[in-house]
């Protein structure tokens, strides 16, 4: 049996995080849906157990102050992935140093990529579907009036039930206290 997964994610509400949820779905209607989101620690195996990570969470996050971020432009993850994605512009920085801090202790795992702060739209089949999908997504994202900006104010700490399906396990505000599920 293969381990359970966990990540660290941001949800995206509002006006950019509805645009997002339907161009995906209309992109790649075929997979499930997503909720919008930044993700702050990429899937992984525990270092020990699911109470040892929300305390290295609690103890980490309540330190740290919600924060502001700006999304960029379009880009894609090919030929390494064919994921497509908007980068994030402002606030990339702060995103990079609590990655950092949070990859700690029962959290700890040596990711197989980079860390680069984005919002994912879609995991496309292959690279020219990724390469479709981008030019597309550009557009549309080209066409987007509404705000570019997401507060950072409270992460969830989610576990994959099966593969792309995942489930919220505890939510965990930045500058506070964890709150029970």
């Amino acid at each position: 049996m293969a381990s359970l997964r966990y990540a660290l994610v941001a949800y995206v509400r509002g006006p950019v995080g509805e645009f997002v949820e339907n161009l995906r779905r209309e992109l790649h209607p075929e997979l499930p849906h997503f909720a919008a989101h930044l993700t702050l620690l990429p899937p992984r195996p525990l270092q020990g157990t699911e109470g040892a990570a929300l305390q290295v969470l609690a103890g980490i996050c309540g330190r740290t102050e919600p924060f502001e971020v700006t999304l960029g432009g379009m880009d894609s993850f090919a030929p390494t992935t064919p994921t497509v994605y908007i980068r994030v512009s402002y606030g990339a920085m702060r995103m990079c140093e609590l990655h950092e801090q949070l990859n700690t202790q029962a959290l700890e795992f040596v990711e197989e990529w980079a860390y680069i702060p984005h919002l994912t739209i879609a995991k496309m089949p292959s690279e020219s579907a990724a390469e479709q999908a981008l030019r597309i997504a550009g557009q549309r994202w080209e066409e987007y009036t509404g705000s570019r900006r997401v507060l950072v104010d409270r992460l969830t700490f989610v576990r994959e039930d099966s593969q792309n399906c995942w489930i919220d396990l505890a939510p965990v505000p930045l500058g506070g206290t964890l709150v029970s599920p």
